[in-house]
């Protein structure tokens, strides 16, 4: 023989258990089972999910109020904030209340977070300063109960997000006040398509920050044309809330309503009115996603 090599003949490999065309198989096999398994899981997920979303759907959806009482500082009025919480819960909201001494800045850069759907401002605000001997129409502004500081917030008193508030009587007291650029520029998040009720003086003398509660996701904003005493307002926000709650009246007619029967201001004359007209149809009887 030469030196070469014999060549041997081919030889099937052989796995174990089988011969080459069952290993050959066995893998078909196992590639069918793996698809097989694979939609298997595919199935189950999408069985999972739908279990899921319907017991999503089942549970009641939880609709958030906001009651923010500034004005617990210096016009206190429990009776208002019981009779408010009852008509909110009676109407399907939960109700979370804050004291004016948590209406800080912060308060209200944070305030959209929340998810609210209504949110009633029982605040101090204004819409004019006194320049020498004239008071100058400006941007509505919302009292905190944060006290003012030059060495604090101080970007945002130098962009015009906050100013200087301050009470007169007895003795003048500065606080930080926001104006409607603080909504638009330095609120985190956006509103829930909520109800603005803003229970406050000059809320509406002119649209800047209810414009900017529009902008910032709001649906409407509802206020005075001017100024108003505690007494009134809480008078006619009682009163209010229960056209649009209780009774499910459009905002249109329960500012209307309100109006006839509460009246205008006795002191100030100033009338209760809404942002924008086109709201005025809208229904908040129901919560929003409903």
């Amino acid at each position: 023989m030469s030196g070469k090599k014999r060549k041997e003949p081919f030889k099937k490999k052989v796995y174990p258990g089988g011969h080459f065309d069952q290993a050959k198989q066995s893998r078909g096999i196992g590639k069918i089972a793996v698809v097989v398994l694979l939609a298997a899981i595919a199935i189950s997920s999408v069985a999972v999910a739908i279990s899921l979303d319907f017991f999503r759907s089942s549970e009641p959806e939880v609709h958030k109020a906001a009651l923010v009482d500034h004005l617990s500082l210096t016009l206190p009025n429990q009776s208002f904030a019981d009779n408010v919480t009852e008509i909110l819960e009676q109407a399907g909201y939960t109700v979370d209340y804050y004291p004016g001494e948590e209406v800080t800045v912060e308060f209200y850069r944070n305030l959209p977070t929340h998810n609210y759907d209504i949110i009633i401002l029982r605040v101090h605000s204004a819409a004019t300063v006194l320049e020498g001997k004239e008071f100058v129409e400006t941007p509505v502004t919302f009292f905190t109960s944060e006290n003012y500081s030059q060495t604090r917030h101080v970007w945002e008193q130098l962009s015009g997000q906050l100013v200087l508030a301050f009470y007169t009587v007895p003795e003048p007291i500065y606080y930080f006040g926001i104006t409607p650029k603080f909504v638009t520029t330095s609120m985190q998040r956006e509103f829930n398509n909520s109800t603005i009720v803003m229970m406050g003086c000059e809320g509406l003398t002119n649209t800047k920050m209810a414009e900017a509660f529009i902008e910032k996701g709001a649906k409407a904003y509802i206020s005075w044309s001017g100024s108003v005493s505690a007494s009134h307002t809480d008078q006619a926000t009682i009163y209010l809330l229960t056209r649009l709650l209780t009774e499910k009246q459009t905002i249109e007619q329960a500012v209307e309503n309100t109006i006839k029967e509460v009246g205008p201001d006795p002191v100030y004359n100033s009338l209760l009115i809404y942002y924008p007209v086109s709201s005025g149809n809208d229904a908040i009887g129901k919560p929003n996603s409903e």
